[in-house]
C-alpha cells in the first residue's frame, strides 16, 4: 500500500477526507474557478488559440493533479509564461488559428507531459536545479515584460505582430495610426478597473462591514465583472459592428478526445521547445508548492510532481488543451482561500466544466481587450527589475546571468533567453569553481582554530604552510591547485612541510587525484612532505581504494590540530 502511495498520493490524502476538508476546498475551488475562467480564456488568446482551448485546458489536468500531485495547495492550469512560450514554439510552424497550429499545440502538451512523466519516474527533478533562481527571475521578468507589450495590439485594436521586443514596439509604432478608439477606451478602462480591483476594492469591502472571505470573494470576481460588463456593452451597444474585435462563437459542451500528431518531424521540431516549456514549467511550479506547503508544515515530493505534471500535460493533450502547469498568482489564491488538498483543483476543474458547458454563448461578444487587459494585469506583477539591482551588489556573476537573460529574452525571444540564461549560469559555474579560493592558513593563539593568514592574527610554524581549500576538487580546478602549491612552495625554499586542509573537499574526481599524484611526486623530488588534514569520510574511502595514500609522502590527519603538534615537533624533517 505505501508502494501505491507513492505513485497516487490520493491514497493518503483520501483516507482522512472529512466533511470540514469538503467544505474548505469547496470555498477555495469558487473562487479560484471565478478567477480562471477569465484567465483561461485570455492564456489561450496569449498562446494564439481558440479560447475554448483555454477552458479545455483548465478541466482533464486538474483532475490528473489530485490524483498524482503532492501539493495540497497548488493550482494547474495554463499560465502566462507557458502560454508565451507556446505561442513562440508553435508559431514558427504554422499560422496562428490553423488546424495545424492547433495540432502542434496539442502535441506541444503531450511531449511535455512524456518529458515531465519520464523525468519523475527516473527521478531526475535535480536537472531542474541547473535553472538557478536569478535565470528564473530575469526570465520570467522579461517574459512578463514582452507578454504585456504583446498585448498592447488587443488594448489598440491593431494588427501587431512580433516575437522580441524590438519587433513588437516597431509593429505597434508602425499601427498606431489604425487605433480604434472604442477599443481603446474598452482596453485602458478595464486595466485602470482591475488594477484598482487588484489593491482597493478588498479594503474597501471590509470597511464597508463585508466578511473578510466574502471580501475576498468579491474582489476575485474583478475579472469576470469586466467581462460581464464589456461583454454586455459591446452586445447592446453594436460595438462589434465599429470594428471592436470580439472572441466570437465559442464551442459548447464538454473537451474533446483528441490525440497529438504523431508525425516524427514534428515531433523533432517541438523536442527542444517541450523541454524548456517541462523544466521552467516544473521550476515556477515546484517553487511555489514548496513556500505554500512550508507555511503549513507540509512536504512536496519533487519527483512525484513531475509525475503529477507530466500526467496533467498528458491530460490537456486528450482533451483538446494546451501545456500547463502550477500558477502562481492561482496558488496563492487557492491557499489564501483554505484548499487544504488537491481535491479543491478537482472542484475547480468541475466548475470550468460547468461554464463550458452552459456559459460559453454569453461570451460570443466579449472583447478581446478585455482579455488582453487581464493578461496586462495579471502578468506585470511578474515583473521584478529590482533582482538586477540585488544582483549587482550580491554577486557579479548572478547580475551577468540575470541582464543576459533579460537582454537576450526581450531581443531575441523567449526559447533563446532562457537557453542562454542556463549556458550564462554553468558557464560561470564551471568558472568560479576552476578557480577555487585557496587560503593559507595558521592557528589563532590560545585555541584550535585555523584561519586565514591574511583575514586574522595567527601564528604559523616554520617550514610548515597550510593550504585550505575551499572546494571540491575536480577536472575543472586541478591543474590550478597544482600551479598554486607549486609556485608556493617555489617562494619559499625554506619550506619542509605541506597540508592541504580539506575540510571543504566533498568530492577528488580522477583528473584531481592525478593532480594530487604528482604535486606528491615533485615534491618527493624537491624533499617535502604532502599531508593530508580533515578529509572527509566518502572522500577517504575512495582515496583508500587508490595506491595514492600508500604513496604519499606526509601522512593523513585527523584534524588539522592533529597535523600542526605532529609536525612543529620536527619542522625541519625533510623526506627520505
Amino acid at each position: 500500500m505505501n508502494g501505491l502511495k507513492r505513485y497516487f498520493p490520493i491514497l493518503e490524502w483520501g483516507a482522512t477526507y472529512s466533511k470540514d476538508t469538503l467544505t474548505s476546498d469547496l470555498v477555495a475551488a469558487i473562487i479560484v474557478t471565478i478567477m480562471l475562467i477569465p484567465q483561461s480564456l485570455a492564456y489561450a488568446l496569449l498562446a494564439g488559440l481558440p479560447p475554448e482551448m483555454g477552458l479545455y485546458a483548465s478541466i482533464a489536468p486538474l483532475f490528473a493533479y489530485a490524483i498524482f500531485g503532492t501539493s495540497r495547495a497548488l493550482a494547474v492550469g495554463p499560465v502566462a509564461v507557458v502560454s508565451l512560450m507556446t505561442a513562440a514554439a508553435v508559431g514558427n510552424l504554422a499560422l496562428s488559428g490553423t488546424a495545424e497550429y492547433i495540432a502542434a499545440a496539442i502535441t506541444l502538451a503531450f511531449l511535455s507531459g512524456l518529458m515531465l512523466t519520464l523525468m519523475g519516474l527516473l527521478r531526475l527533478g535535480f536537472l531542474a536545479n541547473f535553472l538557478s533562481h536569478p535565470v528564473i527571475a530575469g526570465f520570467i521578468t522579461a517574459s512578463g515584460i514582452l507578454i504585456a507589450v504583446s498585448q498592447l495590439k488587443h488594448i489598440l485594436g491593431v494588427p501587431a505582430s512580433g516575437h522580441t521586443l524590438v519587433e513588437l514596439l516597431e509593429s505597434l509604432v508602425t499601427h498606431l495610426p489604425e487605433t480604434n478608439p472604442i477599443t481603446a477606451v474598452i482596453g485602458v478602462g478595464t486595466v485602470a478597473f482591475l488594477f484598482w480591483v487588484r489593491k482597493g476594492l478588498k479594503p474597501l469591502l471590509l470597511k464597508a462591514g463585508l466578511k473578510p472571505r466574502m471580501a475576498d470573494i468579491v474582489a476575485k470576481a474583478g475579472p469576470v465583472a469586466a467581462v460581464a460588463v464589456t461583454t454586455l456593452l459591446t452586445w447592446a451597444l453594436g460595438l462589434a459592428d465599429q470594428g471592436v474585435r470580439i472572441v466570437g462563437s465559442v464551442p459548447q459542451g464538454l473537451p474533446p478526445l483528441s490525440l497529438p500528431s504523431f508525425n516524427p518531424d514534428l515531433w523533432l521540431q517541438l523536442a527542444g521547445p517541450a523541454l524548456l516549456i517541462s523544466v521552467i514549467g516544473f521550476v515556477e511550479s515546484v517553487s511555489v508548492a514548496q513556500t505554500l506547503a512550508a507555511k503549513r508544515r507540509q512536504r512536496i515530493v519533487p519527483d512525484q510532481e513531475l509525475v503529477g505534471l507530466g500526467t496533467s500535460n498528458i491530460a490537456a493533450a486528450l482533451s483538446g488543451g494546451y501545456p500547463v502547469t502550477g500558477g502562481f498568482a492561482r496558488s496563492v489564491v487557492n491557499f489564501d482561500a483554505g484548499a487544504e488538498t488537491p481535491a479543491a483543483g478537482a472542484f475547480t476543474a468541475v466548475g470550468i466544466l460547468i461554464a463550458a458547458l452552459l456559459l460559453t454563448p454569453l461570451l460570443y461578444f466579449l472583447p478581446n481587450a478585455t482579455l488582453a487587459a487581464t493578461i496586462i494585469v495579471a502578468v506585470l506583477s511578474l515583473v521584478d527589475l529590482s533582482i538586477l539591482k540585488k544582483t549587482w551588489g550580491y554577486a557579479g556573476a548572478d547580475f551577468a546571468a540575470v541582464a543576459a537573460t533579460i537582454l537576450l529574452t526581450l531581443g531575441l525571444g523567449v526559447e533563446v533567453g532562457v537557453s542562454t540564461g542556463v549556458a550564462v549560469s554553468i558557464v560561470l559555474y564551471l568558472y568560479k569553481t576552476s578557480r577555487p579560493h585557496i587560503a593559507e592558513v595558521g592557528i589563532v593563539p590560545g585555541t584550535q582554530h585555523f584561519r586565514n593568514v591574511l583575514r586574522h592574527k595567527v601564528r604559523t610554524t616554520p617550514g610548515v604552510v597550510t593550504v585550505r581549500i575551499d572546494e571540491s576538487l575536480y577536472f575543472a580546478n586541478a591543474r590550478y591547485l597544482e600551479d598554486y602549491l607549486l609556485d608556493r612552495v617555489v617562494a619559499d625554499p625554506s619550506l619542509r612541510h605541506v597540508v592541504l586542509m580539506c575540510p571543504a573537499v566533498n568530492e577528488i574526481d580522477m583528473s584531481a587525484l592525478e593532480s594530487l599524484e604528482a604535486i606528491n611526486l615533485r615534491f618527493k623530488d624537491m624533499g617535502i612532505k604532502l599531508h593530508l588534514s580533515e578529509v572527509k569520510g566518502p572522500v577517504m574511502d575512495r582515496l583508500q581504494r587508490t595506491h595514492f595514500l600508500d604513496e604519499l609522502t606526509g601522512e593523513v590527519f585527523l584534524s588539522q590540530w592533529d597535523a600542526i603538534e605532529a609536525l612543529k615537533q620536527s619542522p625541519a624533517r625533510a623526506a627520505e
